[in-house]
C-alpha cells in the first residue's frame, strides 16, 4: 500500500522556551494514531507545559493520513515513535516487522459495535446491514460482540463504509457499526439520543490497551535513553490531564485550532477512566492482561497466532518511572512527617 505524504501544516508541534537548567534538547517525533482528538489530550498538556523540555526532548508531533502511516515510518527510520491501534501492532509482528510496544496510551479497549435506537442487544443486528471501516480488527469486533450476546456473527450483512459510522447510522443507511465509543459514539449521542453502543470488552473481549507507544526494538537498543524519556513526559503528561482535564482539554483546543469544544469535554469526560489501569498507574503494561488479549486475537482470527507478549511489549520503561515515583514520594514523606 502506498504512503500517503504527511500533512504537516498545523499539525507539527514544536515545544518552545528554554531554561539554563534544562539539557539541550534533541529533536524527537512522535505520530499519532489518528488526527488529533482527545484521546491525545495527556500528550498536548505535556507540550503546553514543556515537560517535553525538562526531559532533554524537542517533540513533534505529526498526524497520518493514512492508517498504514506509522507503522511504515517506524520501519524505514523516519519517526522515533508511533502510536499504534494494538491490533496492527499484533499485525505488524506476526509480518515479522521490528515494532514493540513501551507504553499504554489509553488501559481498555476503545471499539464497540454502535446500533441504531430500535436494536437494543448485539444479537439483534441479525439480518441487518452492518458497517466496517475495513481495518481487519474490526471483523473480530463484530463477531466477539455478537457472539457475546448469544448471537450468530453469520447471520449479519456487512458494508465497508470507511470512517463513517455517525453519518451513515444518523441517516439510516445501516443499522450498526463498529466504531470507538470514546469518539463516534459520543458524538452520535451528541448529535441524537437513543443509539447504542456495545463496547467489545463487554461482550466477550478481555480488557486491554487499545492505543500502545511503540518503537522498533532496534532503536530502542540503540537509545534508550530517549524512549524513557518519551514514558516520563507523557506519564507525566497523562497525570496532569487527570489532574485537571478542565485546564488539560483548554492546552489541546488551543494547540489544535477547528475542535469543536462541547465534544472535547463530553469525549474527554468518557475516556478520563480508562487513562488509568486498575492499580491507578498511568501507561501501564500488564503481561497478563496481554497475555488474555493474545489469545482473544488469535480466536478472533486478526492474526493466526497469539502474539509473543515478551517479545512484543517492553514493560520496563513504565514501571521504571513507577519505581522512581515511588522512591521520590517515600523520600518525600520521610523528611516531611505529617
Amino acid at each position: 500500500m502506498r504512503l500517503v505524504a504527511l500533512v504537516l501544516a498545523g499539525l507539527l508541534v514544536v515545544a518552545c522556551g528554554s531554561s539554563s537548567s534544562r539539557p539541550q534538547p534533541r529533536d524527537t517525533t512522535l505520530v499519532l494514531d489518528f488526527t488529533p482528538n482527545p484521546v491525545h489530550t495527556g500528550i498536548y498538556t505535556a507540550l503546553a507545559q514543556h515537560l517535553d523540555l525538562d526531559a532533554g526532548l524537542r517533540l513533534h508531533l505529526v498526524a497520518p493520513t493514512a492508517s498504514t502511516d506509522p507503522i511504515k515510518l517506524l520501519e524505514t527510520g523516519r519517526t522515533d515513535f508511533a502510536i499504534l491501534d494494538i491490533h496492527d501492532l499484533a499485525i505488524a509482528r506476526e509480518r515479522g516487522q521490528d515494532v514493540v510496544g513501551i507504553m499504554a496510551i489509553v488501559e481498555r479497549p476503545l471499539a464497540a459495535v454502535l446500533a441504531a435506537p430500535n436494536i437494543g442487544r448485539p444479537r439483534q443486528l441479525a439480518g441487518q446491514t452492518v458497517g466496517i471501516t475495513g481495518v481487519p480488527s474490526d471483523t473480530a469486533v463484530l463477531d466477539s460482540v455478537v457472539s457475546g450476546d448469544g448471537g450468530d456473527p453469520r447471520r449479519l450483512k456487512t458494508i465497508t463504509i470507511g470512517f463513517n459510522a455517525v453519518p451513515d447510522l444518523l441517516s439510516g443507511k445501516v443499522g450498526g457499526a463498529v466504531g470507538f465509543w470514546n469518539d463516534e459514539g459520543v458524538t452520535l449521542t451528541h448529535h441524537r439520543r437513543g443509539f447504542h453502543v456495545f463496547r467489545v470488552d463487554r461482550y466477550g473481549a478481555p480488557a486491554y490497551p487499545e492505543l500502545v507507544v511503540c518503537a522498533t526494538s532496534a532503536a530502542l537498543r540503540r537509545d534508550p535513553g530517549r524512549a524513557s524519556a518519551l514514558v516520563r513526559v507523557l506519564t507525566r503528561g497523562y497525570e496532569l490531564t487527570l489532574f485537571d482535564p478542565k485546564r488539560s482539554a483548554a492546552e489541546l483546543e488551543h494547540l489544535v485550532p477547528g475542535l469543536d469544544p462541547a465534544l472535547v469535554t463530553q469525549q474527554l469526560g468518557a475516556l478520563l477512566p480508562a487513562f488509568r489501569a486498575p492499580d491507578g498507574q498511568v501507561g501501564e503494561l500488564d503481561p497478563a492482561m496481554l497475555r488474555r488479549w493474545a489469545a482473544w486475537e488469535a480466536r478472533f482470527g486478526i492474526v493466526r497466532r497469539p502474539p509473543d507478549v515478551q517479545a512484543a511489549f517492553d514493560t520496563s520503561l513504565v514501571t521504571n518511572v513507577a519505581d522512581s515515583r515511588a522512591i521520590r514520594e517515600r523520600g518525600t514523606t520521610r523528611s516531611n512527617p505529617a
